[in-house]
């Protein structure tokens, strides 16, 4: 009777999966093999240099490359320069970023006539030396009612980013001196370049 159950539960058995005998190659191990045979190192530096040649492709092929990537990076640059939040630096990224560079550029700065009068101070100081104390004394004078313009626009700044943003945590110093940057520039060099005018409401 042992017999009978002993046979039964043997033919009831599910055969054994027979192992493929060898361990899985590794996934590197096996793209190399596909690769194919490695080349054996080069014996002097000439072979080493015409191997490097020889990768480089040929003189058109690198000309139309250098072209593709002259296109690309104008591309690139010109949808910085239109505003485009995916090519726009981090520091400029974002809604209220934008927000606020819209803000300066309504606005007629006095902080960006800075630079120009400075330019022409400094030259007029190695024109006629002279006139040295007089040329200091007035950049004293832009310098003070730069930062008197500039703590002004930064208050103003942040007060429209709270009412426009009231979640928004990107203000304090930060949004004011972003903005004091932007409003320091000329405004034909900003960028990216202004979506509105002097005067228009934002």
């Amino acid at each position: 009777m042992e017999s009978g159950s002993a046979a039964g539960s043997t033919r009831t058995a599910a055969p054994a999966t027979a192992g493929k005998g060898r361990p899985t190659p590794k996934r590197r191990d096996a793209q190399g093999k596909r690769r194919g045979p490695v080349a054996p190192a080069p014996l002097t530096a000439k072979e080493a240099r015409a191997r490097r040649k020889a990768a480089r492709g040929t003189k058109a092929e690198r000309k139309e490359a250098s072209a593709e990537r002259r296109a690309a990076a104008q591309d690139r640059r010109a949808r910085m320069l239109a505003g485009e939040d995916k090519y726009l630096l981090p520091r400029d990224q974002g809604p209220v970023r934008a927000f606020v560079r819209d803000i300066v550029d309504a606005r007629r700065n006095l902080v960006g006539l800075f630079m120009p009068m400075a330019l022409v101070l400094i030259l007029s100081m190695f024109v006629a030396p002279a006139l040295q104390t007089i040329v200091t004394l007035a950049m004293l004078v832009m310098m003070a009612f730069m930062a008197a313009e500039g703590f002004l626009l930064g208050r103003v700044v942040n007060g429209r980013v709270r009412e426009r943003f009231p979640d928004s945590t990107d203000t304090g110093y930060r949004l004011g001196w972003y903005a004091f940057v932007r409003a320091s520039q000329i405004r034909k060099m900003r960028a990216p370049k202004p979506r509105v005018g002097p005067g228009d409401a934002v």
